[in-house]
């Protein structure tokens, strides 16, 4: 690996572990901070390729940090950024989560501490309820009986099969990535 292309990643390591471990208020809040750092600090990027890539970053599925990351990352150094930006801005959570889960056992134990922990998760069920219906109704816009069939089944196969969701999400992808190459080849044709 070139020096020039090391100092490249070292460098969006580092920016992306920084602005994820201080800023506050969510992925929109980082990627206005990527902008400044890629493009206004570091010149990496221009300003409107910096629209785009949020543009992908925020309709691609998941947290828009973290495709915002990847979308930087792989705009700057191909696979390898996209494992430097990620591993940055996913490692500051984790480490966090990780200490909080370590102190969970003692505080549940705790009355207003319980109390407070179904409260939400009540709230998050709504959230995750709230998520479902906007993408379940995304799917069904298309009008693609393919992913309206995936759905429908992922679906069925969790709640009736109570089959991990990873193993769901897996052979979703592996279908996706087959159907996609499928799609890709019929057309050449």
């Amino acid at each position: 690996m070139k020096p020039e292309k090391k100092q490249i990643l070292k460098r969006l390591f580092f920016s992306t572990l920084y602005l994820s471990t201080f800023t506050f208020g969510g992925g929109y809040v980082i990627v206005s901070l990527l902008k400044k750092k890629f493009v206004d600090e570091y010149h990496w990027i221009d300003e409107e390729e910096m629209l785009d890539l949020v543009a992908i970053a925020q309709a691609s599925p998941g947290s828009v940090a973290v495709n915002g990351a990847i979308v930087v990352g792989y705009k700057l150094a191909g696979i390898p950024g996209i494992a430097a930006s990620v591993l940055g801005s996913i490692l500051p959570p984790m480490v966090i989560i990780t200490v909080i889960s370590a102190f969970y056992t003692a505080f549940s134990a705790n009355v207003y501490v319980a109390a407070l922990l179904r409260g939400m998760r009540a709230g998050v069920t709504a959230v995750i309820a709230s998520v479902v219906f906007d993408m379940g109704r995304s799917i069904v816009k298309t009008r693609d009986w393919i992913n309206i069939t995936v759905m429908i089944l992922s679906f069925f196969i969790s709640c009736y099969f109570q089959i991990n969701t990873i193993w769901i999400i897996l052979a979703a992808l592996l279908f996706g990535i087959v159907r996609t190459l499928f799609s890709k080849r019929r057309n050449t044709l």
